[in-house]
């Protein structure tokens, strides 16, 4: 066997052991050791080559940026439990409530909120469905188009910043987190905005499908409404600002005076306040919020781990050089090369976890994105905006397992009046995804949406530099090559210069007939 054949045949290994459904990060570790001492064996490389791996898991385990990922999911984490999801949506369906499609609009907006403020879908999907589906269902709306709004507005916040997607998009291509996030504001509003005129859309074609609610409905109204409203809002908007703006992750802003980290670690405390605020922070509260970020963040440190053993043997046998040399020869150039790579990632996504895909497959990818010319900003984002479908696409869709088991939870009790069906659930995703890949080729083939609000390189034009000297000036002597002007070895031209001489003394000597004075 030849070494340009062992990168192919790792690689199909790879996709057999995410098809099989063991954890991968064990499965990357097996692999990659297993494939390390066949290398080895058939001397590819020597044997000292894995030495480099203790050195590679050192590497991740002080990395700063990935310090952010507990913060910012503790945060999430905390908001999830505080009650603001439900105030929102209380406030915001009974504003939208009396026009066609108005619970949907409430439902895409405290969405979109949510995401810039929690980054978790699964506390996000089940909060809404838990608020939402039964006065959905008791007041007519359509159950697909319930279940698809649902999951799909809670998948918004893999894509809206503070997202963990694009701390680890940012960390794996090398990039700045801020900008990162700056470039994802662009695709998250259009996200939005899609939605928004699908809804509008069904509400015109099929308005029994999504009817307004009657005013009876209403219990708040006037100042009464907005104040709960804007008590929802105000409070969300600070802690974004205070967040985002601390690490010039928001438009127009081209300062930082944050790390990701101690940017992650005050919204943590902002949460903690606004826990406070709504009276619901207590011990219990700390106890569930800490299980889940420590699991989260155990699970993303175990997955990078898996993928550098697998990624340090396959860099070794010159994987990256084979993958390479398949991807840069795609037909079309960039866009080609995005159009294959978004294909190959959305597939992925059937099988395998966002974390799992930005660990594994964007070290392969973006040596060769970057050797294309393909801004990383612009690139990061795009995938992020493709592994929204992740959660939404059958057969494993999370977003999707959330709304089912809440769904019969909330049967069960009692709060819906029959049950959802798993047919509805799934055939209610497909003009959502429909819509995600819509946002996709936007940003394939307009990438003005999301480097519009990236922060500008200041670009010298060489030609109109001008240097001014004077007319006489000569230039100094050369040094030789110690370093030395062999015309003045001892520096008194520079001491002359520096150090002025005396002026001369104004007192008129005696003549020479005078004695001096005793």
């Amino acid at each position: 066997m030849h070494m340009e054949n062992f990168a192919p045949i790792m690689f199909a290994g790879l996709v057999v052991i995410m098809l099989i459904g063991f954890p991968v990060a064990f499965s990357l570790s097996a692999l990659g050791l297993l494939s390390g001492f066949v290398a080895i064996e058939m001397g590819w490389f020597p044997a000292g080559f894995m030495a480099n791996l203790p050195l590679n898991v050192f590497g991740i385990l002080s990395n700063e940026t990935l310090l952010a990922i507990p913060f910012f999911t503790l945060m999430g984490a905390v908001l999830e439990k505080c009650g603001l999801a439900e105030d929102m949506l209380d406030s915001m369906g009974q504003l939208f409530g009396p026009i066609r499609g108005g619970l949907g609009y409430s439902v895409i907006i405290v969405g979109f909120i949510l995401g810039a403020i929690t980054g978790t879908v699964a506390g996000q999907v089940i909060a809404m469905a838990m608020i939402s589906l039964p006065i959905m269902m008791r007041y007519g709306y359509n159950m697909r188009y319930s279940t698809g709004v649902l999951a799909a507005s809670g998948t918004i916040t893999q894509l809206v910043p503070p997202s963990l997607v694009l701390i680890v998009m940012a960390d794996q291509l090398g990039t700045d987190v801020g900008q990162m996030y700056k470039g994802a504001w662009g695709p998250s509003i259009l996200q939005v905005v899609i939605f928004a005129i699908y809804t509008f859309l069904v509400s015109r074609i099929r308005p029994h499908y999504v009817p307004g609610l009657p005013v009876s409905a209403r219990t708040l109204h006037g100042w009464a409404l907005w104040g709960k409203c804007l008590r929802g809002i105000i409070p969300s908007a600070i802690l974004i600002f205070a967040v985002l703006g601390s690490m010039g992750g928001l438009p127009f802003m081209d300062r930082a005076i944050a790390t990701p980290t101690e940017a992650g670690a005050m919204g943590a405390v902002g949460a903690l306040i606004l826990a406070l605020i709504h009276r619901r922070l207590n011990w219990q509260l700390m106890k569930d919020a800490m299980e889940g970020t420590m699991r989260l963040t155990a699970m993303v440190v175990f997955i990078l781990i898996g993928s550098r053993v697998f990624s340090l043997v396959f860099q070794g046998v010159d994987g990256a050089k084979w993958i390479e040399h398949m991807l840069s020869g795609l037909p079309g150039g960039q866009v080609g090369f995005l159009i294959a790579v978004n294909i190959f990632v959305f597939f992925l996504a059937f099988f395998l976890d966002f974390f799992e895909i930005a660990f594994i497959i964007l070290p392969l990818l973006g040596p060769v994105a970057h050797k294309l010319g393909i801004d990383m900003v612009w690139f990061g984002v795009l995938l992020c905006v493709n592994m929204q479908t992740s959660f939404m696409h059958p057969p494993f869709g999370f977003a999707l397992f959330y709304l089912r088991g809440i769904a019969d939870t909330l049967f069960k009790n009692g709060a819906l009046p029959r049950k959802v069906e798993s047919r509805d659930i799934y055939l209610g995703a497909v003009p959502w995804v429909a819509m995600q890949l819509l946002l996709v080729a936007i940003v394939i083939f307009f990438p003005q949406t999301v480097t519009v609000f990236l922060d500008k390189e200041k670009v010298v034009d060489i030609e109109k530099v001008n240097l001014d000297m004077p007319a006489d000036a000569e230039p100094p002597p050369a040094p030789d090559s110690n370093g030395v002007n062999m015309e003045d070895p001892f520096g008194n031209e520079k001491k002359s210069e520096e150090t002025p001489a005396p002026a001369p003394s104004q007192e008129t000597p005696p003549a020479s007939g005078d004695a001096p004075k005793q």
